[in-house]
């Protein structure tokens, strides 16, 4: 039976690519000059750094441009609250999301089933398999999760027939 799972997965390749060229950026640029502004990263979490809030502001601006140009989804990061270090200096810690999380695959499993395609959705771990007799009805289960699931951006692999 053919199927496929759903998934969202960052290419890290790319993610650390665009981390790299921000940093470089950073050190080039006049206004940065002297500054303590950079990025790290460990696994799946980005820390930017900043003197103060406005310039903890370019830091972001400058990694957005950066992703965008590398083709990474601005959807996939999700910034927490700035925290202070010492004086006005900031960080702010930025979670790269891997995986669905369970309410999210839940709403898919719904919309699925909500639309009475001959697809079965169900729940595996941190992704959604979806199966069915014909690959016409898979295919319109794709177009239909690519309109309507925006919070996240969403892979489609592992096509079995």
């Amino acid at each position: 039976m053919p199927s496929f799972d759903v998934v969202c997965k960052p290419n890290m390749v790319e993610v650390r690519n665009a981390i790299d060229q921000a940093n470089k950026e950073i050190a080039n640029r006049f206004d940065f000059k002297g500054s303590d502004a950079r990025f790290e990263q460990k696994e799946f979490e980005l820390t930017a750094y900043g003197d103060d809030e406005f310039k903890l502001g370019q830091v972001r601006d400058v990694l957005a441009t950066k992703m965008a140009k590398r083709g990474v989804d601005a959807r996939l990061f999700e910034y927490e609250k700035p925290e202070k270090i010492s004086g006005d200096k900031l960080k702010q810690p930025i979670k790269i999301k891997n995986g669905i999380e369970q309410v999210l695959a839940k709403k898919i499993v719904a919309m699925v089933k909500e639309r009475k395609l001959k697809v079965t959705a169900s729940i595996q771990g941190d992704a959604v398999r979806i199966s069915g007799a014909k690959k016409d009805a898979l295919q319109e289960c794709i177009a239909l999760l690519r309109a309507q699931v925006t919070e996240l951006p969403l892979t489609f692999e592992n096509f079995r027939e």
